[in-house]
């Protein structure tokens, strides 16, 4: 019988105090992991844990800032004394800031490459010696559909999804002979709180241009939810995906493979 329980596991998931991280968490501790999750400060660490324990979920939660090389090795270290070897971790924690190219400054697109591709290198360099001693691991990038696509704004953000899908190809590529397994899961466009102003209906009654053109362009008729995502994130976590290894799971409702309608 194919096996997606984590029962027993340690699932540690970066910036996952509401959203998508908070999502995929919940899908984790719903298959039995224990949830460990950080967050930049203590206010969304503290609203993380009253979501979670609303869900009926004990999660333990910390304040790290995933830039910052010494606070990680210092919170790992943390966890696998207080909790044990972190078995999953979910590099989900990100910031996008959408400034035309011309107009950004080189200060602004360093901070979205930092949090978004170092901050993964950083947390998975941590958690990987412990996953060696213990024989087994997963490590699950949060890329995007900007891994694959530019748009307009969104210039660091693209580079740094590139270079997140590249990453997880890298340690799948050195690390994969430990029993690690490195994957991604590159969102399409999820409802959201922060996405819903995106959504919201005109005085007329018609779509936001925004979400007009997204439907348009999904072959699935409608943007993603946090639910769409739970399924390929248990299955990437579990051992029904250990001899799955590099790939990026577009979870988009096939905006990848469509190249839209043609104008009437």
């Amino acid at each position: 019988m194919v096996n997606f329980s984590l029962e027993g596991k340690i699932a540690l998931i970066t910036g996952a105090s509401y959203g998508i991280g908070f999502a995929i968490a919940t899908a984790y501790a719903e298959a039995g992991a224990t949830i460990v999750f950080n967050d930049i400060n203590q206010e969304l660490v503290d609203k993380g844990l009253a979501a979670y324990k609303e869900q009926g979920i004990e999660a333990h939660g910390y304040v790290c800032d995933v830039t910052d090389e010494n606070a990680v090795n210092d919170f790992i270290a943390k966890i696998e004394k207080e909790i044990g070897i972190i078995d999953i971790l979910v590099n989900n924690a990100g910031i996008i800031k959408r400034i035309p190219m011309i107009e950004m400054k080189a200060e602004e697109f360093r901070q979205v490459i930092d949090v978004d591709l170092v901050g993964p290198f950083i947390v998975s360099k941590a958690v990987i010696p412990g996953m060696i001693r213990k024989g087994h691991g997963k490590i699950i990038n949060i890329c995007s559909m900007m891994s694959e696509l530019g748009r307009e704004t969104v210039s660091a953000y693209a580079a740094a999804k590139g270079g997140l899908k590249m990453l997880t190809r890298n340690i799948c590529s050195e690390y994969g002979e430990y029993n690690i397994q490195c994957n991604g899961i590159g969102p399409g466009y999820i409802e959201t709180p922060q996405t819903a102003p995106l959504r919201e209906r005109q005085p007329d009654g018609s779509r936001h241009p925004f979400d007009a053109f997204i439907v348009a362009k999904t072959p699935a008729g409608r943007w993603g939810t946090t639910e769409d995502l739970k399924g390929p994130a248990v299955f990437l976590a579990s051992d029904a995906s250990n001899f799955v290894n590099g790939h990026i799971l577009y979870v988009d409702g096939g905006i990848l493979a469509y190249i839209g309608k043609q104008p009437s």
